[in-house]
């Protein structure tokens, strides 16, 4: 866990997690912007109570969050809420966490680094275990939801130094995967995925 204060380093490709009391704010860097970081968020006391997209959406009804709102779990509590946000605010809630079956799909041959396996290893640091992988919070992922509804993976229009300003409204923990997705432009265009940082606040 990461005391106050500190930056922290989310490294290319993997995942890192902390624990948040209620009302602590977490900052969430994009250093060398275009990165997208997968982002989820568990009960602390209960892991099977978790931040839902499905159920955030609904909620807000809307696709992309904004500043203010709240992000809601699986049994339609709060979990998080957006604070700040310094890039253009554009986030995704609709794309899965990509793991080894994706990659396979894609073409790749053996392993792969993915936002599932970051996941499970960054809870695992803390002694934990996810129950199931929810669909993560994509920071910056830029995917257009067209007129026919269709989707297009776009590259993020974040920019170096933005940043997220997230709030605990329960006692959590929340984790962190740098994306490590180089086959599609979801990190931009021929760009390997870089790191990113957090820093929990007072």
């Amino acid at each position: 866990m990461s005391r106050v204060g500190n930056v922290v380093t989310i490294p290319a490709r993997k995942g890192k997690a902390v624990a948040l009391a209620k009302g602590q704010r977490i900052k969430v860097i994009n250093t060398h912007g275009e990165q997208v970081v997968d982002t989820w968020a568990f009960n602390r006391h209960d892991p099977s109570e978790f931040m839902s997209m499905e159920h955030t959406r609904a909620s807000l009804l809307r696709v992309i969050p904004r500043v203010g709102d709240r992000l809601y779990t699986n049994k339609r509590r709060p979990i998080l809420t957006l604070v700040e946000d310094t890039s253009p605010g554009i986030h995704d809630t609709v794309i899965a966490a990509c793991d080894r079956y994706r990659y396979e799909e894609l073409g790749c041959k053996g392993h792969h680094d993915s936002c599932t396996d970051n996941l499970a290893a960054a809870l695992g640091e803390l002694g934990l275990k996810p129950p199931e992988t929810p669909s993560p919070l994509n920071l910056w992922m830029n995917i257009p939801i067209k007129p026919d509804g269709s989707l297009s993976f776009d590259p993020p229009v974040s920019r170096r130094g933005d940043y997220v300003v997230l709030q605990a409204e329960m006692d959590a923990v929340v984790a962190f995967s740098a994306c490590p997705q180089d086959v599609l432009p979801i990190n931009g265009v021929g760009r390997a995925p870089t790191e990113a940082h957090f820093q929990v606040m007072a």
